[in-house]
Formats: C-alpha cells, structure tokens, sequence
C-alpha cells in the first residue's frame, strides 16, 4: 500500500556537537581535545577565513602554538556557544520548538580527560546525565555521538592518536562506560561522526596533519581508519551487549554525485566516485567486510592497510542497526580536470552548472537527498536517519530582537519535500535533524558568522556578545512543520 505521510512517530530533530556548543574549557574535570587546538582570529575577514582554512590545512605549527596556549582567545571551540552553562534554558527552547530527536555528541575529554585516565571523570558523567535527563524529561528522545571529531590530545601525544590499537583499546573502555552510565538516557547510539572525515578532513576524522606524516600520509589515513572500523565494530558489541534495547547506527558525510556528461569515461568517474567517497565506510559498517573495489584503489596509491587476525570476523559480526549521512550538496564527477569548483562540506567539489549556491558556495540540491535515501535505502534496507541537513548563511539580529530568514525556511522546506518524496518512495527513514538547530561555531572557519540556527546565538566571531539566544522566523516554522508532522510547510 502507497505511504503517502510521514509516520506518526517519525522524529523531527536537531543536531549540534559538543566541541562546537559545550565550551566550559577547563571546567568540570574536562581535559584538553584536539578540537580544542583549532585555531582563528576573530577579526579576520571572511576571505582570509576562506583563505586560511580551505588553502591551509591545520599544520604542525598550529598545533604546537595551540598546546602552549592555556586561552581562549583564538580558540573558538573551547568556547563554544557556552552550551554547558546554558543547557537549561537551551532544552526549555527545544521543547518549546516542540523537538522530537536531539541529536549531540558526549566529549569523550569530558569522561577521560587524557582518555588513558585510571578512572572516569565523575563531574562529566553527572553533567551529561543531567543533560539527557531534562531532555526526556520534556519528551525528546536523544540521539548520542561517542565521538564527533574530538578525541583528548594526550592519545595523539602519547600514542599517536588512531595510528595505534592503543587507541582502540581506550576507546573501547570509554564506550563501555558511557554506555553502562547513561542506559536508559540513550535513545540512540552513533560511535563515530562522519566516518569519511578521515579521508577528507583527516585532521578532524583521524588527528592526522599532512605536514607530520609527509609522503606516508595516506597510508597512516586508511591504518587510522582500519582502527576506527574495528572501533566502530566494538562499540556496536559493547552496545548490544550493554544496552541491548538501544539501537546502534553508522553515519557517513554523503556526497551525491552525478557524471558531468554521457560520456562513459564520466559515468566510469561517477562510480568511482562514490564507491571511495560514500559506499566504502557504509558498506564495512553495515557489510561487515571491506568492499573488493578497494583493493585496486589501495593498490593504485601504494597502500597496504595492516589487519589483525581476529579483525575481520569482529567486523563481520557486529555490523550496525542503522545508517544515518550528513546532507548539504551534490557534486559533479567528471574525468575533466579544469571542470569549475566550488566549496561544500570541508572538501572541495566539482560545479553543478544547474544548481544555485549558498552564500559560502555549497550547491543546493533538494533532490539529491531524495537519490540518495532511494540509494541507500535500496543498497543496505537498513532504517535511515538524516543526521545533519541546514543552511549557514549570515543572519542579521534586527533591534526588536527578530531574525527574518525567509531564505532559511525556503531551503528546509525544499529539503523535507523530497524528504516526503522518498517516504512516498518506500525508503524506510524515520528521523530528520536540522544542523545546527541553535547557531554553533561553524567546523570548517570557525566562525559564528556562518550560522545554521533556527535560534540566533549572539556571538561574534571573536566570541564578544551577550550569549542571548533569540527566536529566528525559521524556529516557528519549523514548529509548525514538527506539530503538524511534516504536512504544513507554508
């Protein structure tokens, strides 16, 4: 029979992450995360950001400037939108939104401090279960990263970060206890955010830099993400064993493409493409083996990833309960090396001449997202989950304390009605979470400028502001599109 409506207990959401939100730098017990070490000055403009953080990958240097320096200042993810003071009043206005699924990620620096600590880090622990407390307290069910891009810098320090098992060791033990500590608070279980980032923003995905690791760079990438599968495969045993009730999902950054011409050398470019970009990560994850097109990928760059004996059959038996991407644009494939190129998501893409683009280049493409749910949902027929989807573009606070982001509304609105499409479609997806649902510091330059919020945070780059938060028009519309369950979108 034809579904031709949302189910009923389809979850309307919003997702932050910790390192983006919670700032509290070195307050309740939390240790130092290589988040933590990113740097910005607040009165660049936004060509030397663009400059900065698309042309200038983080460096040795970087690093090293960011270990000495116990400040804020230049640190625009140790503050945060001060998530960890304001959490109260934060979730009051979620409810008010009426949000459903809150998706956000545990710090793991804020459990283990230096993640080989000898025991966990109460004050953390009692935060985040106040957190999720007050949250199924006011109805939302929530949605839990282990690990969004932040690992404590001491495991990069002491052990090299993922380039060594003693990482997944410590990551196990974390896992175990956060998953013991808040079973029943936990609605759903998510090991690793954007699980591609280590090939695209290795930094970010696996605490590499270019700089360090010179001509083995993408050897140590696709090692560090050998242990990140085998991680991943652990916490879904811990999980299942643990918390049994509680689903456990993998999540990858989609990127939808599209062959730039008929050409067969394009379509050949296509399918490439998303084998390496997209399926390679869900297909281990949900498959539970790595994929056979990967042997001539890795034979192409000279890579020979190490794997222990026993890693292949605990990723064979503990593939996930679901799949959930990250969505914001589509790209080109094309074997035409001078093709046009516009930014999208920490990479840079190939130009779709038939798409228009945000303020910050990325390629607005409601119909992707319905391909890729089709796709996805065809290849795995596991449940799916939008994990991230939003607009960031520049708000302007107006003196009556209003937000009017009309274009913000227009590109939600085009996204959940091919979201209803690939419903009527007969894909299985039963949540939906808006980026950065409250404005955060934006991952790739850092700034509060590029917001994504349906609630305007008022922050400046420099982190100078009152912290107020304000209703932008866009939270009242998607108040209304959450009440009425995704049928009034006007």
């Amino acid at each position: 029979m034809l579904k031709t409506c949302f189910d009923k207990d389809f979850l309307w959401g919003g997702a932050i992450a910790a390192s983006q939100a919670d700032g509290g730098w070195r307050e309740g017990g939390k240790g130092t995360s290589t988040q933590d070490c990113r740097w910005l000055d607040g009165s660049w403009t936004h060509e030397q950001v663009e400059e900065k953080h698309q042309n200038n990958p983080f460096s040795r240097a970087e690093f090293e400037a960011a270990l000495g320096d116990e400040g804020t200042e230049y640190y625009p993810f140790r503050r945060g939108i001060d998530f960890y003071h304001h959490y109260r009043e934060d979730i009051d206005l979620f409810a008010e939104m009426g949000l459903k699924l809150f998706r956000t990620s545990i710090c793991w620096s804020r459990i283990f401090p230096n993640g080989d600590d000898p025991t966990p880090n109460d004050e953390g622990i009692a935060w985040y279960r106040d957190v999720f407390s007050r949250c199924h307290a006011h109805g939302i069910k929530v949605f839990a990263t282990m690990l969004h891009y932040d690992i404590p810098v001491n495991l990069v320090l002491k052990y090299g970060g993922w380039k060594s098992r003693k990482t997944i060791d410590l990551f196990a033990r974390y896992v175990e206890t956060i998953v013991t500590e808040f079973r029943g608070l936990v609605d759903f279980w998510l090991p690793f955010n954007e699980f591609n980032a280590g090939r695209f923003s290795p930094w970010d995905g696996v605490c590499l830099i270019k700089d360090v690791e010179g001509e083995d760079f993408d050897q140590s990438i696709f090692q560090c993400l050998h242990h990140e599968f085998v991680a991943n495969a652990l916490a879904v045993r811990i999980v299942h064993e643990k918390s049994p009730e509680t689903p456990v999902g993998g999540m990858i950054a989609r990127f939808c493409t599209y062959p730039a011409t008929c050409k067969p050398e394009d379509n050949l470019q296509s399918i490439h493409d998303d084998q390496y970009a997209n399926w390679f990560y869900t297909d281990v994850m949900a498959r539970g083996s790595y994929p056979a097109y990967m042997d001539r990928y890795f034979d192409k760059l000279g890579i020979q990833v190490w794997v222990e004996p026993d890693d292949k059959e605990l990723i064979a038996q503990n593939t996930v309960d679901f799949l959930a991407f990250s969505y914001y644009f589509s790209q080109i494939s094309t074997t035409d090396q001078d093709w046009a190129k516009t930014s999208g998501n920490l990479v840079m893409a190939n130009k779709n001449p038939y798409l228009s683009t945000s303020e910050w280049g990325w390629q607005m493409d409601p119909i992707g997202l319905r391909i890729t749910l089709n796709q996805m949902w065809d290849r795995y027929q596991l449940p799916l989950y939008i994990a991230e989807n939003g607009l960031g573009t520049s708000d302007t606070l107006n003196p009556d304390g209003t937000v009017h982001d009309d274009y913000r509304i227009d590109y939600l609105r085009r996204h959940i009605q091919c979201l209803k499409e690939a419903v009527i479609d007969g894909v299985d997806v039963r949540g939906y979470m808006v980026w950065g649902f409250i404005d955060v510091v934006a991952c790739g330059p850092l700034t509060m400028d590029k917001r994504y919020g349906l609630i305007y945070v008022d922050l400046d780059n420099a982190g100078n502001g009152s912290a107020k938060r304000y209703r932008k028009d866009s939270f009242y519309w998607y108040q209304k599109a959450i009440s009425s369950n995704g049928e009034n979108l006007e």
